[in-house]
């Protein structure tokens, strides 16, 4: 990887940790995330989201071909742009960042459903982003679910 795929592809370098790197990649998303939302409102991220995504795919699929590696788990873009999409589901309350940052971990790991065969089935970035982004929209619903199960049961202060 060279400087500028270890800033883009790997999250800041966040994918480049020894341990666990979607799981940094994916706090580092977490992070950049609230920062945009406490400046601008949340249709901003959605179009980052759009953005990031359109350029991480032609990023993934360059560095595919130069490399003859698929889904290098050094590549953490893909979870930034899948925990930016359930942040702009979810909302920006401290629970549901919480909430979004569990769910989508959990389903990104865990791959259930449509969510692993785009991640076995799916070539190049698409395939790479292509999950992360599923794994986001089903971690910001889940979360608004909770969310308003709390609210309706007066769970939240």
């Amino acid at each position: 990887m060279n400087v500028s795929e270890k800033l883009f592809l790997a999250g800041l370098g966040s994918g480049l940790l020894p341990k666990a790197p979607g799981t940094w990649g994916t706090l580092v998303g977490l992070l950049i995330g609230m920062a945009i939302l406490s400046y601008f409102p949340i249709e901003t991220l959605f179009l980052l989201t759009i953005l990031v995504t359109l350029i991480g795919v032609r990023e993934i699929n360059r560095y595919e071909l130069r490399s003859g590696i698929h889904d290098d788990k050094r590549i953490v873009i893909d979870e930034v742009a899948g925990i930016w999409l359930a942040l702009c589901i979810s909302g920006i309350s401290f629970p549901a960042l919480i909430l979004s940052f569990l769910f989508f971990r959990t389903y990104d790991i865990w791959k259930p459903s449509i969510i692993g065969r785009i991640d076995r089935e799916a070539p190049g970035g698409w395939g790479v982003m292509g999950d992360d982004l599923v794994a986001g929209a089903a971690a910001g619903f889940s979360s608004a679910l909770v969310m308003q199960v709390l609210l309706h049961y007066h769970m939240l202060g």
